[in-house]
């Protein structure tokens, strides 16, 4: 029953058999994972686009944000310098930045003792890949050693499937601006 929800869009959305095999940053980052999570979208924009945008992420979720950003709309420009990254960086509030490549990727770690306690360890890194000559992939991974906490360990399973929503959201929002660039 397990592995057949692990075949789900909650866990793969939008990404293919290879993109899921690609050695990703985060990879190094954390051991002994309860589940591995892919979220992948196509924009039509260049690299440094992307990645730029990905930069926002400092100071907003790109995602519901009535729901994660205290209703406050995440900036539709481009923030000035956020594309200077420097590690230990915060990303969305609960996110430090662990290393990162310009125009190749990004990756976080969740760094947030209240988040942790409830959804366990979390590292995610958003990977930039050309796919043509006017199209770039923006590939995440994401990979959860559940909390141990056992007042919170009902939360571990569904969080494949509120993230779904969540990060579906914030690829789409961040591609439809990628795109107006």
């Amino acid at each position: 029953m397990v592995h057949i929800f692990r075949n789900s869009f909650a866990y793969n959305w939008g990404t293919t058999q290879e993109e899921r095999s690609y050695v990703f940053p985060c990879d190094k980052y954390l051991s002994d994972v309860n589940d591995t999570i892919f979220r992948a979208v196509s924009i039509q924009a260049d690299r440094s686009t992307v990645f730029r945008w990905i930069c926002q992420l400092q100071v907003a979720p790109y995602s519901y944000d009535w729901l994660d950003n205290r209703g406050q709309l995440s900036p539709r420009e481009l923030q000035p310098g956020l594309d200077n990254l420097v590690v230990g960086r915060k990303f969305m509030g609960i996110f430090d930045l662990a290393e990162f490549e310009p125009d190749k990727q990004i990756t976080l770690g969740l760094n947030d003792s209240a988040f942790e306690r409830v959804y366990g360890k979390v590292v995610t890194s958003y990977v930039i890949k050309t796919n043509s000559a006017s199209e770039t992939r923006l590939v995440v991974k994401l990979l959860i050693r559940r909390t141990d906490c056992l007042r919170y360990s009902w939360i571990g399973p569904l969080l494949p499937w509120g993230d779904f929503i969540m990060m579906r959201k914030q690829l789409v929002t961040l591609k439809e601006l990628c795109e107006r660039e």
